[in-house]
């Protein structure tokens, strides 16, 4: 449904993203991850067509991204910013409103606006400013806007777009957060798509998990393919243990407690005795 084919950005005299290619099906998660700097969120801003790459091509659904009429592409694929940025006194049902611009003439514009509200648990809340929340709370309604930008009545499939959407988020909310991604993948058939820095979350919630180091595709797989000592030394430079989930059965990575093990550069101090 969504493809990207040999993607390269440079900006000035940086390479971004090296030649990589990734794709994702409808009724599908797949994560993102990698260390910081790799091309993560850089990768999703093209696929969402915010930014132009330097070479390659998008496809939605065997079509340039550029041939897509952007009124139609709304109604079809959202993306959630890691951060965004609203000063104005809006109140929280106000900002979910705006996911709503494509529906002009919608008659359940109010309905659809409360069950996403209702969805991040931001209900209760509505008539709150907007700025006054704190950034887990801002996040959430976020996260309802753009699920009501995607909410109709058509059959169209859909893409969501989330860069980071757990970030600010606790504990609960996390794991609600992707559960709900999930639920409209397996439910709705939506083609979702999502950066996480945290490879648990990835490794418990995504049916494929693409890695990337230094701008280049480095791996990718299912849960079990990919989450491996391997491949977690070989982007991350980080020594790991790998234990089984005892309800999902899917991997989860646990860093080894050694003073050596710590990323190029980064200076800490020795490790707590266990005497």
């Amino acid at each position: 449904m969504l493809e990207a084919r040999n993607i390269t950005v440079r900006i000035d005299s940086k390479l971004i993203l090296d030649r990589v290619s990734v794709s994702v099906s409808a009724g599908e998660v797949v994560a993102i991850c990698g260390p910081n700097g790799a091309g993560k969120s850089t990768l999703l801003r093209v696929l969402s067509g915010e930014l132009e790459p330097t070479s390659g091509q998008v496809l939605i659904e065997g079509r340039p991204l550029k041939s897509w009429d952007p009124k139609q592409l709304a109604t079809r694929r959202a993306l959630l910013h890691q951060q965004s940025p609203l000063s104005f006194p809006f109140r929280v049902r106000e900002v979910v409103e705006l996911g709503r611009f494509p529906y002009a003439n919608d008659e359940g514009h109010e309905a659809v606006v409360t069950d996403c509200l209702e969805r991040v648990d931001m209900l209760s809340m509505d008539s709150r400013v907007y700025t006054t929340l704190s950034g887990g709370e801002k996040q959430r309604v976020q996260m309802a806007r753009v699920l009501a930008q995607l909410m109709s009545d058509d059959e169209h499939k859909k893409m969501l777009l989330l860069d980071e959407p757990t970030s600010s988020l606790d504990l609960p909310h996390q794991d609600a957060t992707l559960s709900l991604a999930a639920e409209h993948a397996r439910n709705q058939n939506y083609a979702v798509l999502v950066v996480l820095h945290d490879l648990n979350l990835a490794s418990n919630w995504a049916d494929r998990l693409i890695f990337l180091h230094q701008g280049r595709l480095a791996a990718e797989g299912s849960p079990r393919e990919v989450v491996t000592t391997e491949v977690i030394r070989s982007v991350y430079n980080l020594d790991s243990h790998i234990i089984e989930h005892p309800d999902t059965k899917r991997p989860l990575v646990l860093v080894r407690r050694s003073p050596s093990n710590r990323a190029p550069g980064l200076k800490t101090d020795p490790a707590p005795s266990t005497e």
